[in-house]
């Protein structure tokens, strides 16, 4: 008998989640001959909310158990079709299955009509990714020459799967009805073998539009980087010539402007520009995973992609990068203006200092007149004081005049004047800031 021991310290919150995500979006086995369609739709987080109450709408309708609230991944068998619905990061995603009896036309009645039109209608967001997989057994699409009428005429790419246990065979094109197609026969595949083909096929083809998203909007800004780059080289050019501060405003205004109108595309493109280069590498990583080989006389999808979606990932490289050198080239325009401009305020304010300097001086020079002219004022009243003094005092019997003792008092108290005076100022001079506040 095997003996179990519970763990008895705390658990991580996100220890069962971090599990589970290892086994979100399984792979699921695939029988043929099977109809799938697949949506993926761009939505917001609200939106995505929506969609799965609406999922749980659909399953209350057929009577089928509803998926909780917090779900990422639900499949259910709804009897005629089966369905999955899986919750990414920025969209989600529905896959319809439904089991064919005959491989005549695999896209005469697709899966997607088993679900009902008035439900599709309701369901949030923008689809970005809309698509059928016929998957047939045998020899039965064998003859690429005699797929054309399933893809409307149009050139198809073929890659032979796993050792050619399996072919693959698409347009990479939207058909009549607004959805892409791929055919999938299955030679001597295993069931499992074969879901997990169909979902890497499905994910190769998801991912590559959404690696594209940002090609219109990169190719849309390029004409503005190239005006934007001219009116740089512009700007700085004049910075050699400027010459007033007026001018350097002016400058340094156009500088921000540019700036704030590139930050702007920044942020509305660096977003977008990272997830294609994370899309785009989930990509290759699938297509790596699929082994395609090649059938002669037609591409591959490794071949396609390598054809049309890397310059459109390069595109969107090289659009990021410009719009990096332009920030870094306009934030150093935008350094050195702001040391011309504090060059010349550290000249202005040495022009003030020297200015200060000089009316201090001129100040301290009326200080000393003044106080010379103060110590005169104040010895004269202090003598006229002592000359009122002396009326009361019996000089003649002291044998002393009233002039001589004023004469002799003037140099006295002109030289006590003088003391005291220096005596407070050299105490104001040494007296620290705070106690001359407190004063």
């Amino acid at each position: 008998m095997t003996s179990f021991t519970k763990i008895s310290c705390t658990s991580h919150p996100l220890r069962q989640t971090l599990y589970n995500e290892l086994h979100t979006r399984p792979f699921h086995a695939i029988s043929a001959p099977r109809q799938i369609s697949y949506l993926s739709i761009a939505a917001r987080h609200q939106d995505q909310d929506r969609a799965l109450e609406l999922l749980r709408q659909l399953c209350s309708r057929y009577q089928r158990p509803q998926p909780d609230s917090k779900t990422t991944g639900f499949r259910e068998n709804f009897g005629d079709f089966t369905l999955e619905w899986d919750r990414h990061g920025e969209f989600y995603s529905l896959t319809i299955s439904h089991p064919v009896a005959t491989d005549a036309d695999p896209f005469a009645v697709p899966a997607i009509e088993r679900l009902p039109g008035d439900w599709l209608a309701e369901l949030p967001g923008e689809v970005v990714a809309a698509f059928h997989i016929a998957v047939t057994s045998g020899n039965d699409a064998a003859e690429p020459g005699d797929l054309s009428r399933y893809f409307e005429g149009q050139h198809i790419s073929i890659s032979a799967a796993k050792q050619g246990k399996a072919c693959i065979y698409t347009a990479f094109r939207l058909h009549a009805d607004g959805f892409g197609r791929f055919i999938i026969v299955n030679k001597s595949m295993s069931d499992a073998q074969l879901g997990r083909l169909t979902r890497r096929l499905i994910e190769v083809e998801t991912y590559r539009l959404f690696a594209m998203l940002p090609l219109p909007q990169a190719k849309k800004i390029v004409p503005q980087l190239g005006e934007m780059d001219r009116q740089l080289a512009r700007l700085l050019s004049e910075l050699p010539q400027i010459g007033t501060n007026e001018d350097e405003r002016n400058l340094l205004q156009k500088l921000s402007e540019l700036e704030a109108r590139l930050e702007s595309w920044r942020a509305e493109t660096n977003h977008r520009f990272s997830g294609a280069k994370a899309y785009h590498e989930l990509v290759q990583d699938r297509l790596g995973r699929i082994g395609e080989e090649k059938v002669e006389g037609y591409t591959t999808l490794g071949e396609f992609m390598r054809r049309r979606l890397d310059p459109a990932m390069r595109t969107c490289a090289s659009v990021q990068t410009w719009m990096d050198d332009l920030s870094q080239r306009i934030e150093r325009a935008s350094d050195l203006m702001r040391t011309r401009a504090n060059l010349t305020l550290q000249e202005q304010n040495r022009s003030l200092l020297a200015a200060m300097n000089r009316r201090s001086r001129l100040q301290f020079r009326l200080q000393e007149t003044v106080e010379g002219l103060s110590v005169v004022a104040i010895s004269y009243y202090l003598v006229s004081l002592i000359n009122y003094m002396l009326y009361a005092l019996p000089l003649k019997t002291w044998g002393l005049s009233k002039p001589v003792v004023t004469a002799a008092a003037i140099p006295l108290v002109l030289g006590g004047v003088l003391w005291l005076t220096r005596r407070i100022k050299h105490r104001l001079i040494q007296a620290p800031d705070h106690e001359e506040g407190e004063q």
